[in-house]
């Protein structure tokens, strides 16, 4: 692969395919303004706002992402079941990771390694935190409050929030990863007595962060009296394009359904300079945001090519599209669309490998409270996206959450085969009615019928 290939695969690894599947994340952009009673349990470490991190480990970083991005796409395909074949999907794979690389923190042995492998992480746990860490801040970077091109400048807006059970022993070691590389620390609130009103602040909270279009992230249930944990991410990203279309020449027009049917879409046009490439079996187009260091890559099949594509999409293919992009006169027809996606990811993440996180007595968060009696009950994640004549709008947020289980320990045998006493007890008051004593349990008497 050329030079410039690769300058351009570093790139599109680390922004085109968040831009693609909504996948941008990390660092604490918005200021929560916590409410003046709301406890925080945080490390006395500050944020490391300046990470050494090799930019070969970044690409290393956007690599491995890029790999579980499409491998999940892939797994919430195959667990499509109960849901329309021509739904339309949406999230944002960095969302998902950053909030799963905080639980990774505190991860150990076995539950540790599938996350690691079905995350497809390369990097250990040290190098992971910095280099999510460095990532982000270089996401930070590209939003830019004033823009030197013409137009609106885009917005990037990225924070973690972190929920725990007030009282619980959560580790100093976690409270540090936390703090130096995400950001955060554990807002404390009672999910024990008031788990509602708990769920109610979270949601509270990502509405607030994504712009009022992730409304209720947490459904009801989601959080209840037995919830230890709750694990968040949020992005929100609105940019205009660099080169904006006309609203006077979109029209309604025709779209074949992936089952086949025609619908009437309002379709945008506009003849102009874009990134192109061609693969055997279809073509792509790069449309660039104002600022023009994000991009959206569209990757459209040949007609009739759409299923067998989107199974084979991995990240070698994704890439070798990306570095043949040159820079051609298109006539682009796209259409304008809006919609959301709301997702439960145990079953993906299942299919991926990671199980012993979601099962009691199996996961292993040590790190988190020093014992084994956190698993992961739920995945929840929700995305928004709007394109239009003027640019992109997107927002998605994702919830890990974590409850306690009390694991019995292996069965007791009890025999009774010998002498023994027995009390009968009136419970509420401790008021002993009788007691007894066996020592020849031979019937003496005849009982009636």
């Amino acid at each position: 692969m050329s030079t410039n290939a690769r300058r351009r695969w570093a790139a599109a690894g680390m922004l085109l395919l968040g831009a693609l599947l909504a996948g941008f994340g990390g660092c604490e952009l918005i200021n929560p303004d916590l409410p003046q009673d709301e406890a925080v349990a945080r490390s006395d470490l500050l944020r490391d706002m300046a990470p050494h991190v090799p930019e070969n480990v970044l690409q290393v970083l956007a690599t491995d992402n890029a790999q579980f991005a499409l491998a999940l796409l892939a797994a919430v395909r195959g667990d499509e079941e109960g849901r329309e074949r021509d739904e339309n999907l949406f999230f944002s794979p960095h969302s998902i990771s950053t909030a799963l690389a905080m639980a990774y923190a505190g991860a150990r042995g076995t539950t540790q390694l599938q996350m690691k492998d079905a995350l497809r992480w390369s990097l250990g746990q040290d190098l992971l935190h910095s280099a999510f860490n460095a990532l982000d801040l270089v996401l930070e970077s590209r939003a830019q409050p004033e823009s030197p091109y013409e137009g609106n400048a885009f917005q990037l807006h990225i924070v973690n929030a972190v929920w725990g059970q007030v009282g619980y022993p959560f580790q100093s070691p976690f409270l540090d990863v936390l703090a130096v590389h995400y950001g955060a620390g554990i807002r404390l609130l009672d999910f024990i007595s008031e788990p509602e009103i708990a769920r109610g602040k979270i949601n509270d909270w990502v509405w607030r962060q994504t712009q009022e279009r992730i409304n209720d992230l947490l459904p009801q249930g989601a959080v209840n009296t037995d919830t230890r944990l709750v694990l968040t991410n949020a992005v929100y990203f609105n940019a205009p394009w660099l080169r904006p279309f006309d609203e006077t020449l979109t029209e309604p027009e025709s779209f074949t359904t992936r089952s086949g049917t025609e619908t009437t879409v309002p379709m945008m046009h506009q003849t102009a300079l874009f990134g192109y490439a061609e693969w055997d079996g279809g073509r792509a187009v790069e449309l660039l945001y104002n600022g023009a260091t994000l991009s959206m890559v569209i990757l459209l099949p040949d007609p009739g090519k759409f299923d067998a594509f989107e199974p084979s999409l991995v990240q070698e293919i994704y890439a070798g599209i990306v570095s043949r992009m040159e820079t051609r006169q298109v006539h682009l027809s796209l259409p304008r669309f809006a919609y959301s996606t709301h997702l439960s990811l145990v079953p993906p993440l299942v299919a991926l490998g990671m199980n012993a996180a979601f099962s009691p007595g199996e996961a292993d968060f040590s790190g988190i409270d020093g014992s084994r009696s956190l698993f992961i009950s739920d995945v929840i994640h929700e995305a928004f996206v709007s394109v239009n004549e003027a640019g992109t709008e997107a927002a998605a947020a994702t919830a890990v959450l974590f409850e306690r289980t009390s694991v019995p320990g292996p069965p007791v045998t009890v025999t009774v085969n010998r002498p023994f006493l027995f009390v009968i007890q009136d419970l509420p008051t401790g008021e002993i009615l009788f007691v007894g004593r066996v020592v020849d349990p031979s019937p003496l008497i005849a009982v009636p019928d």
